[in-house]
């Protein structure tokens, strides 16, 4: 009985140190450290305007396994952000640029606020800032039922890393003219690339 209790003591024992010891192949835990995005925008632009200019007040990016999304910043702190679609046709400018938790993220958030079409002058200055002054000459405000765009693309943060994504926000689809002469936007945006 004695050598019985004897090897299931040894038979515990040695499964309870495989089963705490390091295996070489066992995944690694995640190192709870944290890696910039950066998201750049360009524009397939609305043709009818001489200037689009659309802001955006938030981008926020869903990581997988806590559900959780993160705000991502705009670029310069500010607390929302105006793009000219116009100034973007051959050129991309930083949207949101920020630090977030390395690991893997499933979809990105971004919310439009308010677009307003310009006729008959270009906007002036950067085609992406906090603000932009609006050009002179006649105007149209653009109606957006709903601003919000998710934007379902896996990709993965790599610690201490930076990760850069390229959206394509397409006005030609996004702009329609109704029936009683109002201007309303779906937002298209697309994701071009992530590196």
């Amino acid at each position: 009985m004695r050598f019985q209790g004897f090897v299931l003591c040894l038979i515990v024992g040695a499964l309870t140190a495989f089963a705490c010891g390091e295996s070489s192949d066992s995944p690694a835990a995640p190192s709870g450290g944290s890696a910039t995005l950066n998201l750049m925008i360009k524009d397939t632009p609305f043709t009818d305007a001489r200037a689009v200019l659309v802001t955006f007040s938030e981008v926020t990016a869903h990581r997988s396994g806590d559900g959780g999304f993160t705000r991502l910043p705009f670029a310069g702190g500010a607390t929302t952000r105006t793009c000219d679609l116009k100034k973007l046709t051959n050129a991309q400018d930083v949207l949101g640029t920020g630090t977030l938790p390395a690991g893997h993220y499933t979809q990105i958030r971004i919310i439009v606020s308010s677009s307003v079409l310009y006729f008959e002058n270009a906007a002036e200055g950067a085609a992406c800032a906090p603000t932009i002054a609006a050009p002179a000459g006649s105007n149209a405000p653009v109606e957006i039922p709903s601003g919000e765009v998710r934007l379902n693309r896996q990709f993965t943060v790599p610690d201490a890393g930076v990760t850069t994504m390229l959206v394509d926000f397409d006005g030609d689809q996004s702009i329609r003219l109704t029936g009683n002469n109002r201007y309303m936007m779906t937002p298209v945006i697309t994701v071009v690339s992530v590196q």
